[in-house]
């Protein structure tokens, strides 16, 4: 049985590391906070930005925009955006399998993937397997930009537009509530009506009478200013919906750490009670023995 001084430092060290995880609930709670309320403002904005464009796009003739191409895939691309920090229990190592059974797939297809990564958990776990990473972007997701939205959306964009990809995916945490995270595949490029018309939302909703809108200019000129923009938009939305996901995540693996911390120190303490008791039990056996040996 371990020493009193042992399980009493066993104790104390354990205290130690409850007091940092309930701290660092209570952060990841008040970012949690900011950070839904960003996600929840900017989503409608992007699923409108979707079927206006899923709109314009539905009678346009693919081999107008150069963005709408649809050729041959030879090589696939993946976005995987992850949290820069860690601390989150299985959300980044959710998106990641999800990611790997993805590129597996499309190797088996006879394709050749490559990645993009925005957040330094992907980036890094990725950069140890043999899959080519094109581009990173680390240690933005503490303060989401959309100047970091356009990054990604203009090196997708080029490649695309040079065939050095033929096709882009974007995989994210998406937001269901504090609960639930869940790994989403969305596709970029090509632009296509089918890829528009997936909208972030959770349920199906009963489709209603539908408006008629009338653009001026027309809307072949607006595609063309508007592609690029949805690239970045859709990107947008993606960093924000995993920046909400990870707190969440975060507050719920550092509450789940507290309780588990909080069952150690019970467990130690019961441990110390015994060591104690054997302590004193000893020490009486001592003190009858050689009262025992005197009286002999």
């Amino acid at each position: 049985m371990p020493s009193l001084k042992d399980i009493q430092l066993k104790i104390v060290g354990v205290k130690k590391t409850q007091q940092i995880t309930k701290a660092m609930n209570m952060v990841a709670a008040a970012k949690l906070r900011g950070a839904q309320d960003r996600m929840e403002q900017f989503r409608p904005y992007a699923d409108k930005f979707a079927t206006v464009m899923g709109d314009l796009s539905g009678g346009a003739n693919p081999s107008a925009f150069p963005l709408m191409a649809q050729r041959e895939v030879k090589k696939s691309l993946l976005l995987v955006v992850t949290s820069d920090r860690g601390l989150c229990g299985a959300f980044n190592s959710n998106i990641i399998n999800e990611s790997e059974k993805y590129l597996q797939k499309e190797k088996e297809a006879g394709r050749e993937p490559v990645l993009c990564c925005i957040g330094k958990k992907g980036a890094s776990y990725f950069k140890h397997t043999d899959y080519d990473i094109l581009y990173e972007i680390t240690d933005c997701m503490s303060d989401v930009q959309m100047l970091t939205a356009r990054q990604a959306g203009s090196e997708l964009i080029r490649r695309f537009l040079a065939e050095e990809i033929d096709q882009a995916k974007l995989i994210y945490g998406r937001f269901v509530n504090v609960a639930v995270q869940r790994p989403t595949f969305r596709p970029i490029l090509p632009i296509t009506p089918e890829g528009l018309s997936q909208g972030e939302k959770d349920e199906e909703e009963a489709e209603g009478p539908k408006a008629t809108y009338i653009y001026e200019p027309g809307p072949e000129e607006i595609l063309n200013q508007l592609m690029p923009m949805f690239v970045n938009v859709q990107i947008m939305a993606a960093m924000l919906e995993t920046v909400a996901s990870e707190m969440a995540a975060r507050m719920t693996s550092m509450d789940n750490a507290t309780n588990a911390c909080n069952d150690i120190i019970n467990e130690l303490t019961l441990l110390y009670n015994k060591a104690r008791q054997a302590a004193i039990t000893g020490e009486l056996m001592d003190i009858v023995g050689g009262a025992e040996a005197l009286k002999g």
